[in-house]
């Protein structure tokens, strides 16, 4: 069998305003409809043997990974939450350890959540190629045929071609790994594709879980010792196992390269030609786009006048653009980003800005997603906030109090089930309540169809930490 781990940890910083900490581009439909995440998983069906993915993930994303699985109809064998980050080597330690649970060796197929891919055909054939490869012992990745002399990834020497293993001739030949390489100069870039041995190191791997942790033990066996450690006191909560926080902490930080491929002998590398990128920047984003005839890529409501070569996003509202050569410009509810296609790297400076200053547009949009729905802030001031606040069917938010605000409820859509005190109300379109402050409250949906509510909230203080739960169901304290 073959079991998708799915490395869902990003933040993906350098894509914001669109990616945000708390909901990063891995989770947003950055090149279709679907989400990135989901894209990593839909595009695998044909491959013979594939289970159920098993994610790792940060906290703070479970319930926005776990649905937009289920959404999919590819629910995951498990969640896996990480703690705090420690790189892909711990990530993959953790996810073999599971995968192992019961017994089974299963062949893992290591995938980041958020490339693209826009040939699957030639991953899965690829995927089938190098299981056969995983099965005799190697430990395979996955090198992109470069298509332009690229100084932002690193590079994958490929060695003498490995025998068949079935002793079948394959449309596929595999390499042994002669060395991965830094990230090059310019100069040095166009001597690796020149020489046409290289590859783009994809960080896509496959191999048997056992090989991998036994490669783990022979190079770094203090991330292996650490990651055995938190599995072992791993605690299940619904649909997650969470990592002993203190154990995990312990692991050195390493990535898979690093710590186990770059020192195997039992390395190779299939080379991949797919429309493969790992969309690192709103640069590479555009590269992948379907530009006009002024070579510009537009997304929402954007009207240009003597633009070229542009990436421009519209989330919110009309974006008019007059006279640009080569800039990105990024609309959403909350900021607006302007940056020549040059600069987009300096992102991640005015994210590190922005969270010096504990602006919330680091973390979070306007549209807050929770597991029982979504909330948005529409207007805020001194001693009020007005939010339009969405419940899915069936769901329920935590019974709560709060010391510093009441609150107002109008609901616009559907039906809200309220628990205020000891008193249950039920309430349809047009009707409201009132909370007043430091009363024990519920919301719930008992209808099929979305509760939509507007809410204003007054008091001293109106911070989302001003909560005290009593009873959850997703666990949350």
């Amino acid at each position: 069998m073959i079991i998708p781990v799915i490395l869902s940890g990003g933040a993906g910083t350098r894509l914001w305003p669109l990616s945000r900490e708390l909901y990063p581009k891995q989770l947003l439909p950055l090149a279709g409809e679907d989400t990135m995440l989901q894209a990593t998983v839909t595009r695998l069906a044909g491959v013979a043997g594939l289970g159920a993915p098993l994610v790792v993930c940060n906290e703070d994303h479970r319930f926005l990974v776990a649905e937009q699985l289920r959404a999919i109809a590819s629910p995951a064998s498990a969640i896996l939450l990480e703690p705090v980050g420690r790189n892909t080597a711990p990530a993959v330690a953790v996810a073999a350890l599971q995968a192992q649970k019961g017994g089974d060796d299963p062949i893992l197929l290591v995938l980041p959540a958020d490339h693209v891919i826009r040939d699957p055909a030639p991953l899965r054939a690829a995927i089938a190629a190098g299981a056969e490869l995983a099965e005799a012992g190697h430990l395979v990745t996955f090198g992109i045929v470069p298509a332009t002399a690229e100084t932002g990834y690193g590079y994958i020497k490929a060695g003498p071609p490995l025998p068949p293993v079935t002793g079948h001739p394959s449309p596929l030949t595999a390499f042994t790994v002669s060395e991965f390489v830094e990230k090059p100069d310019l100069e040095r870039a166009r001597g690796y594709v020149a020489a046409g041995n290289y590859f783009w190191n994809s960080g896509m791997f496959l191999f048997r879980a056992s090989r991998f942790l036994e490669e783990l033990q022979t190079f770094a066996p203090e991330i292996l010792a650490a990651c055995r450690k938190a599995m072992a006191e791993a605690v299940p909560d619904l649909d997650f196992v969470r990592l002993d926080a203190a154990s995990f902490a312990a692991s050195p930080k390493d990535s898979i390269d690093y710590a186990v491929m770059e020192k195997t002998a039992a390395a190779a590398v299939i080379p991949l030609d797919a429309g493969w990128s790992d969309v690192g920047s709103w640069s590479a984003l555009y590269e992948i786009g379907a530009a006009d005839e002024d070579g510009n890529v537009t997304f929402g409501d954007v009207l240009t006048c003597d633009v070229r070569n542009s990436y421009l996003y519209a989330q919110t509202r009309l974006v008019a653009a007059i006279g640009l050569d080569n800039h990105v410009v990024v609309e959403t509810a909350d900021a607006v980003l302007v940056a020549h296609k040059d600069c987009v790297q300096d992102v991640k400076a005015i994210v590190e800005t922005l969270k010096k200053q504990k602006r919330p547009e680091a973390l979070l949009h306007r549209r807050v997603n929770r597991p029982w729905g979504a909330y948005e802030c529409i207007d805020a001031a001194e001693r009020f906030q007005v939010k339009h606040i969405t419940v899915h069917p069936g769901a329920t938010l935590s019974l709560q109090m709060h010391h510093h605000r009441a609150e107002h409820w109008v609901v616009v859509r559907g039906t809200a089930r309220i628990t205020r005190g000891d008193e249950v109300l039920v309430l349809s379109e047009n009707q409201s309540t009132y909370i007043p402050l430091g009363v024990a409250h519920r919301l719930e949906n008992p209808g099929k169809i979305p509760l939509e509510l507007i809410e204003v909230q007054s008091g001293s203080y109106l911070g989302e930490d001003d909560i005290v739960r009593f009873e959850d169901s997703y666990g949350r304290s």
